[in-house]
């Protein structure tokens, strides 16, 4: 595990759940026959409140009524609702009650500056996340989960340059559902930390304030706050509008190989997003445990 976290399941409930990716491939599925995979074990999860780790750079509160997966138990839970991770995973957060989550990635690309803040042209940045997302359907296809068609942006990009966070929301439909994806970058020293808001479209409103409020308790740890950019510091190839159009795809795009854009939709939005709360609602009787 990439990051030490106290063991919230205890061995009467690993006793009582055989195990938890069965459920969740019940789930996900609508079927019960579908098969636990062999050697999967219940996730551990850390119960809010306490304060969460995110590698060696930054922090978030959980809160109370709240859990947090560990970058291990996150891909696991991610790769189970058919999305591709990024290895860059730092955690997931969610409410114990709700329809939402949110993912933390960590990109180590610089120091991105932010003087593109007054040029931010949404018509153009659409149209790279659309052609991005046709090359993120070719894996789709290879490993057999369901397309993904851009419909639009629910919030066109907006940068506040008082928090250094950079916020845009995009909606795209598969077979199964409608799903709207809110993403946050927040700019530090040395690179960017991702979140990605993910929930059924129909609770989207209902979701972003609380989500926004999860995001208040972020913190960069000292040494990697943007403000603390020094001359000499390692600056980002690319500034804002790359950082909607998927970063290094940008640089990639040059040569045909533009990555993976779009991420987080379930096969399925709405089972996934029920799978998770389904997971982060188990009550444990442990004590609360900070990272």
């Amino acid at each position: 595990m990439d990051l030490g976290i106290g063991e919230l399941v205890v061995a009467a409930e690993r006793r009582k759940v055989p195990g938890i990716a069965a459920a969740l491939a019940i789930v996900l599925s609508g079927s019960a026959a579908a098969q636990e995979p062999p050697d999967m074990e219940p996730l551990d999860l850390l119960e809010g409140p306490a304060t969460a780790s995110l590698g060696k750079i930054a922090e978030v509160e959980v809160p109370e009524g709240y859990r947090f997966a560990a970058p291990t138990e996150a891909r696991t839970l991610l790769e189970w609702m058919g999305n591709p991770t990024s290895g860059r995973e730092m955690g997931l957060l969610a409410p114990e009650e709700g329809e939402w989550f949110l993912v933390f990635e960590y990109s180590p690309v610089g120091y991105v500056r932010d003087d593109e803040k007054e040029e931010l042209d949404a018509r153009a940045l659409f149209d790279m996340l659309r052609q991005g997302n046709d090359q993120a359907n070719k894996e789709r296809r290879r490993r057999g989960w369901s397309e993904l068609r851009l419909i639009g942006w629910e919030t066109p990009p907006r940068y506040n340059p008082g928090t250094h966070n950079l916020e845009w929301a995009t909606r795209a439909s598969s077979a199964e559902a409608v799903v709207v994806n809110h993403n946050t970058r927040l700019l530090g020293r040395r690179g960017v930390m991702e979140v990605t808001l993910v929930c059924d479209t129909t609770a989207f409103a209902s979701a972003l304030p609380p989500a926004q409020e999860v995001l208040s308790g972020f913190a960069y740890l000292p040494g990697h706050t943007y403000g603390e950019y020094r001359r000499g510091d390692t600056v980002a190839a690319y500034g804002l509008t790359g950082l909607v159009a998927g970063g290094a795809a940008v640089m990639a795009a040059k040569s045909g190989l533009l990555g993976k854009i779009w991420k987080f939709l379930a096969v399925g939005a709405a089972a996934a997003v029920a799978s998770v709360r389904r997971l982060f609602g188990r009550r444990k009787p442990a004590p609360t445990t900070t990272i």
